[in-house]
């Protein structure tokens, strides 16, 4: 009866079918809707886009980086011109004119760019600081599926200030730009547009070789229209990186194949470091390390790690927790980074089989050595093998990572992993675990137009001493995108006994159900650019009884402004029934008990203001029920920007816990201004203070980065943690490290 009554509810949040009101506009001549296919010896191109072709002509003569464009390789290159209008609508040309040319040689190829303006004033960019943000700056973008599949690849972009971009691909549409890699570019603003030209070595990137042509796609934002925009027309609901609707890059001649390749990047590390907490005295320490980067073909990857250090990693944005379960916190450290989907993007957001940041931050990483990248156009392989020091009461452990994926249909593909945690010389009597495996399948689903997407995956792991059974886990996630709507359904079963050392799985021994919906309308001649509604089922329930433990029914409202300008209201009803004791307040000191079952309602009001002004801001508040009490929080974002020498800003958030004794009123603050100052593109400094009243800590992060060669940097980093109250300090550390990229 409970599972009829479980399924039955499915059906909210996927019965909406209203009117939709389309934007108006021009429908370009030339719009294609269909695929086209061809083929050589070694590739198939069947793209939405497939007869968008920019030919590319090898270059006669040398390319100077100035942003003047009076070389005759750039008067004889095509251009892609003509871009299509992706935002605010998705149904005319662009109004702001846009020139893309491209030229290679042996070693590099070559982009430039012209943006013409048709607003006066001043152009929009948040900073020089590289791997700007999208939206906060005017901006260019590339985006190269240098396989031709349609999922992974490269972007490389910059703003109008010059500040670089740069980023590996995956996904079809996803960009990790903690990737770096040597590039050169050069950007030159004049009174109505604005001119930058590339120079990327082939070196630097993976790609097929003897293939003559890459998918790819240009987009620009234009922040002073409110205009975003690409040369190969993609629809206003994904992103202009969306590979499903590139064009082509047809080269002259195929790229250069690519020998054996090798870069050597060593560090020095020096630092000084106190724990007054543990009264211990003033640490000295120096060490050296050194990675190295094997390139065995255009298309595979060996990287080689000895004692990496990560100190120069930046610090993670502190939050409140009110949560039952961990937190997740994202990779930052480059070597776990390149190809980091064909080993990080298993499972669902919530049920990871490997989770990188599990290696390294309880215990130094010795060495590591990974093996990434393409055989053939089909397959796709990843093996990463890292070994911990022994540390603390922790013994020496090695991780063991394989995967291999293979591409199905247009776009889709199937996959395999592998991980293995082992602790090494084990001693008689340890009462831990010897090793921690999980292997498992998984198969995603994208449609060759990108409306169908999917995943559908099993897990099972393997740990001596937890009883084999219901150590299995399974998800599903289906999502159909349109336009006007969007419709998806999640279903994930976690098993009691399910073990993942190595990764992220904050919960157990569930089977969630998540219906939503998203529906839009675009109203014609009026200040909202759209508006729309947001609803969702999500539930838990106890795999044996089928016993409901959580439901979250959601509905919101939101309005998007031509301005730029966001609002929203969010509106939540809230089942909960706790499986294990809990302190609402997460301090540990007194707990709502097991079993007991809380019901409350909640509201949240949202507001965005202008992104392309000097000074923005992100404002919400809301109040409702919490458990056996209520709560009221408010959170922001506070930014001023100088450009283009960087920002300032401050996050902000408070939530007083309105709670029965004994625990009564709880006032948790966190304060965080942030300094970001760019003195030029290769010289950086930010400053970070975040005061967490939850944690009783105020954490301080300085940090100045000099890049004096291309990757290769010089770090000066400087870390201190408070006690609010005295400001006593608890720990200090200043460390200097330097790296140097040698090819």
């Amino acid at each position: 009866m409970k599972l009829t009554k479980a399924l039955s509810m499915l059906a909210i949040g996927l019965v909406f079918v209203p009117r939709i009101v389309c934007a108006s506009g021009n429908m370009p001549p030339t719009n294609p809707t269909f695929s086209f296919s061809r083929k050589d010896s070694t590739v198939t191109i069947n793209t939405i886009n497939s007869d968008y072709v920019l030919h590319v002509k090898k270059r006669t003569g040398p390319i100077k980086l100035d942003g003047v464009l009076d070389e005759e390789d750039w008067k004889r290159a095509q251009k892609a011109t003509d871009f299509y209008m992706v935002l605010p609508y998705d149904t005319g040309y662009s109004a702001a004119k846009s020139e893309v040319m491209m030229t290679y040689g042996d070693k590099a190829f070559y982009l430039a760019f012209v943006f013409y303006d048709t607003i006066p004033g001043k152009r929009p960019v948040e900073s020089l600081r590289r791997d700007f943000v999208f939206g906060n700056n005017d901006n260019f973008l590339l985006f190269l599926d240098t396989y031709n599949d349609q999922t992974t690849g490269y972007s490389f972009g910059a703003n109008a200030a010059g500040a670089k971009w740069d980023g590996t691909m995956s996904d079809g549409h996803n960009v990790n730009l903690i990737w770096d890699c040597k590039w050169q570019s050069k950007t030159k603003n004049y009174k109505d547009r604005w001119v930058t030209e590339m120079r990327i070595p082939f070196k630097s990137i993976r790609y097929q070789s003897g293939v003559d042509h890459w998918n790819v796609q240009f987009s620009r934002l234009d922040l002073k229209r409110n205009e975003k925009s690409a040369w190969a027309p993609v629809p206003r609901q994904f992103p202009t990186a969306s590979l499903a609707y590139a064009g082509v890059l047809e080269w002259e001649t195929p790229p250069p194949k690519s020998g054996l390749q090798f870069s050597l990047i060593p560090y020095i590390f020096g630092s000084v470091s106190r724990d007054f907490e543990a009264g211990t005295d003033t640490r000295y320490r120096k060490d050296f390390g050194m990675d190295a980067k094997l390139g065995l073909s255009s298309s595979l990857n060996l990287d080689l790690t000895y004692n990496p250090d990560f100190s120069q990693a930046e610090v993670d944005d502190q939050v409140t927790n009110l949560d039952r379960f961990e937190l997740y916190y994202p990779e930052k450290r480059q070597f776990f980074l390149e190809n980091s989907d064909l080993f990080a993007n298993y499972g669902s957001d919530q049920i990871r089989p490997f989770f990188s940041r599990r290696i390294g931050l309880d215990a130094p990483v010795l060495a590591g050595a990974r093996l990434s990248g393409k055989i053939g156009n089909d397959w796709r392989i990843g093996v990463m093998d890292m070994q911990t020091e022994k540390h603390n009461n922790l013994l020496a452990r090695n991780f063991f990572v394989a995967s291999v994926q293979k591409k199905v249909f247009s776009r889709s593909n199937i996959g395999a992993i592998l991980v293995n945690k082992q602790n090494m010389n084990v001693p008689s009597g340890f009462t831990g675990n010897e090793y921690n495996r999980v292997a498992g399948l998984e198969y995603n689903l994208a449609s060759s137009n990108n409306y169908w997407t999917g995943e559908f995956f099993g897990l099972r792991s393997f740990t001596p001493g937890l009883n084999s059974g219901k150590q299995f886990t399974q998800g599903a996630q289906l999502s159909y995108s349109r336009k006007q709507y969007e419709l998806s359904m999640i279903e994930y079963y976690v098993g009691k006994n399910f073990n993942a050392e190595t990764g992220y799985v904050p919960r157990v021994d569930y089977l969630r159900l998540n219906p939503r919906a998203t529906v839009r309308f675009y109203p014609e001649n009026n200040g909202v650019e759209y508006h729309g509604f947001f609803t969702e089922l999500d539930t838990y329930f106890r795999p044996g009884d089928m016993d409901l433990t959580d439901r979250e029914v959601s509905f919101d409202y939101f309005f998007q402004f031509h301005n730029r300008s966001h609002l929203e209201l969010e509106t939540n009803f809230w089942y909960i029934k706790l499986r294990n004791e809990f302190d609402p307040t997460n301090q540990g000191n007194h707990f709502l008990q097991s079993g007991t079952d809380y019901n409350w309602f909640d509201a949240t009001l949202i507001y965005q203001s202008d992104n392309r002004k000097t000074f923005k801001y992100e404002l919400s508040s809301g109040y409702g029920g919490f458990y056996n009490g209520n709560r009221w929080h408010a959170e922001g974002l506070l930014n001023y920007r100088f450009q283009p020498l960087g920002y300032i800003s401050m996050v902000f958030s408070y939530n007083n816990l309105m709670l029965p004794q004994p625990w009564g009123d709880v006032d948790y603050w966190l304060v965080g201004p942030k300094l970001d100052v760019t003195f030029t593109d290769k010289l950086f400094f930010t400053t970070y203070v975040q005061y967490n009243e939850q944690i009783d800590n105020i954490n301080v992060n300085a940090r100045l980065q000099w890049r004096y060669q291309p990757v290769s940097d010089i770090y000066l980093v400087y870390t201190d943690n408070y006690f609010p109250g005295n400001m006593e300090a608890k720990n200090r550390a200043l460390v200097f490290k330097m790296t140097y990229w040698f090819n």
